[in-house]
């Protein structure tokens, strides 16, 4: 009991304490478009590992734990993102409403310090939504991404797929 109580209230603790890093709710403006032009051009992060600066980004998740509760998480089972591997949680920061799930989260690799930031708006009946991500910590903190949501198969298999973009933003200031 202790922990359901104690790790909704770690998580938002480090949420308030990164506040610059999440996302406000985003509109059908803000989604990409369907063509993506994947970049030669390749990011270090901090761990000294080339990634691509740009492409599509396809992650599939399961949400056998989700609680619906703050705190609550989903595990990543898919991605074609090795910065997001397989493992990750995706950890809402707010608890869902009856039918619409709309909260700030954080992207958890199973390995490693770093975070990412984001935010979710997804219509639960519907089984329709879009997360973006905005930032993060060490290995994150470049990170971009728009992605679609969507219900594989009928509700109680509980799996969803995102679909979008992602980018590492570049420094526009070089010291």
């Amino acid at each position: 009991m202790t922990y359901r109580i104690a790790f909704p209230m770690l998580v938002l603790l480090a949420a308030s304490s990164c506040s610059d890093g999440a996302t406000g709710p985003t509109t059908n403006a803000l989604k990409p478009s369907p063509t993506v032009s994947l970049s030669k051009g390749h990011d270090e992060d901090n761990d000294g590992h080339h990634h691509k600066r740009s492409g599509a980004l396809h992650i599939t998740k399961e949400c056998t734990e989700y609680t619906r509760l703050a705190g609550g998480f989903c595990t990543i089972t898919g991605s074609n993102l090795k910065q997001i591997p397989v493992g990750t949680k995706v950890i809402y920061l707010l608890a869902a409403g009856p039918a619409i799930l709309d909260t700030d989260v954080i992207l958890q690799p199973p390995h490693g310090k770093s975070v990412a930031y984001g935010h979710v708006v997804l219509a639960l009946v519907e089984g329709v939504g879009h997360v973006t991500i905005s930032g993060g910590t060490g290995k994150f903190k470049k990170l971009q991404a728009s992605v679609d949501v969507a219900r594989v198969g009928v509700p109680a298999l509980r799996t969803w797929r995102w679909d979008g973009t992602y980018s590492f933003r570049e420094d526009r200031h070089h010291h």
